[in-house]
């Protein structure tokens, strides 16, 4: 292709790239405006590579390579800017937002660990109750895989590491299906989450009252003690963002209710992007580390507690400074 054809043909796509850079560099940029630059960048890229293997005069490739250099350090400039606003958003925002949500996150936490010891004490002190709530099928499953005898057997043939990942990635969907049904539930008037908060904590505080009662507690512990504390108190802040929506169309205030829930969804989705963090980081644990049977219960324990009182702590402390008070 000549030259000339080649300028002419390309020539509108790099006068739409360079506005767009200069949008950027001038910090004029509307998301809207550039939210193609990265494709626009790479596009351009090709074009230089063609001009330069076609020999093309150094008119052509010296404007190009310019915008090129341009491009790129506005490119991973913003992409740099992004990871700041996300760890910025993890180590002080999410948990301050949490803490501004204390009264949902409270509701939320009674319903769903409530339910959860007390449906607990209640099957291990009638062990016939459990059927009220889990299925036989279920249950027999439960004794299947936490049965002390299958998980010595274990310790001598543990997981590949593709089994691993494969129940890393199973383990993330399914956690995250909870968690965001508990969620968009709330806006049925906040029903939607109160219903899923009891369930939940009914079905898992049912299946470990019972592996207790029979014997079946420290393997069952062990394995859900590390994990659990991000895992749960994910679900309980799904809950809470759930129950702010609810409470959003409920008592709206001088606002219309779609406003209203438009201000309200504006935090409870911030607060749902922290719990996926939490889900992944219980989902990695518990692909990992619950798993594992060559590791003796105690350190299991220890471990466990060690997470809950990481994530209290994070969500107690982390974001406090003098000039960000809650």
């Amino acid at each position: 292709m000549k030259q000339s054809l080649f300028e002419s043909r390309h020539q509108q796509q790099w006068q739409t790239f360079a506005e767009q850079l200069k949008q950027l560099e001038q910090g004029k940029a509307k998301a809207a405006d550039v939210a193609d630059f990265p494709h626009q960048y790479r596009r351009l890229c090709q074009h230089l590579a063609l001009a330069q293997e076609r020999g093309y005069s150094s008119y052509l490739i010296d404007p190009l390579q310019q915008l090129a250099l341009r491009g790129h350090s506005q490119l991973y400039r913003h992409r740099s800017q992004l990871a700041a606003e996300v760890l910025a958003f993890l180590l002080a925002d999410f948990p301050r937002l949490v803490r501004e949500q204390w009264r949902f996150v409270l509701i939320a936490g009674l319903l769903f660990f409530g339910s959860l010891l007390g449906i607990a004490l209640l099957v291990y002190l009638f062990p016939d109750l459990i059927y009220s709530i889990v299925s036989p099928q279920q249950v027999a499953e439960m004794q299947s895989m936490y049965d002390p005898e299958a998980s010595r057997l274990g310790r001598a043939a543990e997981r590949a590491a593709s089994e691993d990942w494969m129940m890393f990635g199973y383990y993330v969907m399914h956690n995250i299906g909870i968690a965001f049904q508990t969620f968009a539930a709330g806006l049925l008037f906040g029903l939607g989450s109160v219903f899923f908060l009891i369930f939940n904590g009914l079905v898992i505080g049912a299946v470990s009252g019972h592996l207790t009662g029979i014997g079946y507690g420290q393997t069952f512990w062990s394995f859900v003690v590390g994990h659990g504390a991000f895992e749960l108190s994910a679900i309980t802040l799904a809950g809470a963002a759930g129950l702010q929506l609810g409470w959003s169309l409920i008592a709206p205030g001088r606002l219309t209710r779609s406003e209203a829930l438009r201000l309200a969804a504006h935090k409870s989705v911030r607060m749902l992007c922290g719990v996926m963090v939490f889900l992944l980081i219980a989902a990695f644990i518990e692909a990992y580390w619950s798993s594992t049977t060559s590791i003796e219960p105690w350190i299991k324990y220890l471990v466990g507690a060690a997470l809950w009182l990481l994530v209290a702590a994070y969500l107690i402390l982390a974001g406090r400074t003098p000039h960000a008070p809650d």
